[in-house]
C-alpha cells in the first residue's frame, strides 16, 4: 500500500505542510522543520524529504515575492556560499549517513540554544559564523529540511528587523531547495508518485504562506525574537521525539 493511501498520512501531510507554510512567511522558517518529522511517523525520512521539496519550492517562490522588497544580497551572501559546502557534503554521505544521528545532534543544539539563550549572539558572533551556520543549514537543509534552526542562529545575531529576517530567510531558502534538486537526483531519490502528492499539497502550502504573511504583520520584534527561540526548542523537542 502507498503511503498516500492512509488517512493518517493526509492529516499529518497538511498539519506539517501548512505549519511550514505559516513558518516560512511568519517566522523566517523556524518551525518549518516539523513537516519531515511528522511525516516520518508514516514513511522514512528520506521519502518525507523528497516529498517535501517541490512543496517547500513553491512556498519559497510565494514568500519570496511577499517579502521581496526587503531583501538584501549583501546580508546573504556569505551563507549562500557556506551553503554549497553543506549541500555538497549531504549529497556525498546521504547514501551512507545515518538521518537519526544528525536528528539528535541538532535537536541538542536547538534545545540548548533555547534555554541558554545568551549563547545564540555569541555563536552567531564568532569568527566565522556565517560559513560555519551557512554550512550546517546547508547539510541539515538537505538530509532532513532542516535548515531553519542553524540559520535561525545566525541571524538572531545580526539584529536585523523582523521584515529584513524573514525576506533574507526567504531567499536563502529558496536558493537551498533549488539546488538540493541535483544530490536528490544523483542519489536517485525522486518517484513520480511521490511527485504528484506533492502537487496535491502545493494549494495547501500556499494558504499557510498566506497565514503566516498575515500573522507576522501583528506580532512585535520582542515578540517576534521570543518566538524564534520557542520554536527553536520545540524544534528540538520534535527532532529528538522522532529520532527516538
Amino acid at each position: 500500500m502507498e503511503y498516500s493511501d492512509s488517512l493518517l498520512f493526509w492529516v499529518l501531510a497538511v498539519a506539517g505542510v501548512i505549519l511550514t507554510g505559516i513558518s516560512k512567511s511568519g517566522f523566517a522558517g523556524g518551525a518549518g522543520v516539523v513537516a519531515v518529522p511528522l511525516l516520518s511517523l508514516v514513511m522514512p525520512v528520506q521519502h518525507a524529504a523528497v516529498l517535501l521539496l517541490p512543496i517547500l519550492i513553491a512556498m519559497d517562490a510565494k514568500t519570496v515575492y511577499l517579502n521581496r522588497a526587503s531583501i538584501d544580497f549583501q546580508v546573504i551572501r556569505p551563507i549562500v556560499i557556506a551553503s554549497l559546502f553543506g549541500i555538497a557534503i549531504a549529497g556525498i554521505a546521504m547514501a551512507v549517513i545515518s538521518s537519526s544521528i544528525l536528528q539528535v545532534v541538532l535537536a541538542l543544539f536547538c534545545i540548548a540554544f533555547a534555554i541558554w539563550h545568551r549563547l545564540i549572539p555569541m555563536l552567531g558572533k564568532m569568527p566565522g559564523a556565517e560559513y560555519l551556520w551557512g554550512s550546517v543549514s546547508g547539510l541539515s537543509s538537505t538530509l532532513l529540511h532542516a535548515g531553519g534552526p542553524p540559520i535561525t542562529i545566525y541571524f538572531l545575531s545580526k539584529g536585523i528587523s523582523k521584515k529584513v529576517w524573514i525576506a533574507q530567510a526567504a531567499i536563502f531558502f529558496s536558493f537551498m531547495n533549488l539546488v538540493k534538486v541535483i544530490p536528490y537526483q544523483l542519489n536517485g531519490l525522486w518517484d513520480l508518485h511521490y511527485f504528484m502528492v506533492s502537487l496535491i499539497l502545493i494549494p495547501v502550502a500556499l494558504v499557510g504562506v498566506y497565514i503566516g504573511h498575515r500573522i507576522q504583520a501583528f506580532i512585535s520584534e520582542d515578540a517576534f525574537i521570543l518566538s524564534c527561540r520557542t520554536l527553536l526548542g520545540l524544534t528540538g523537542v520534535a527532532l529528538l521525539m522522532e529520532s527516538l
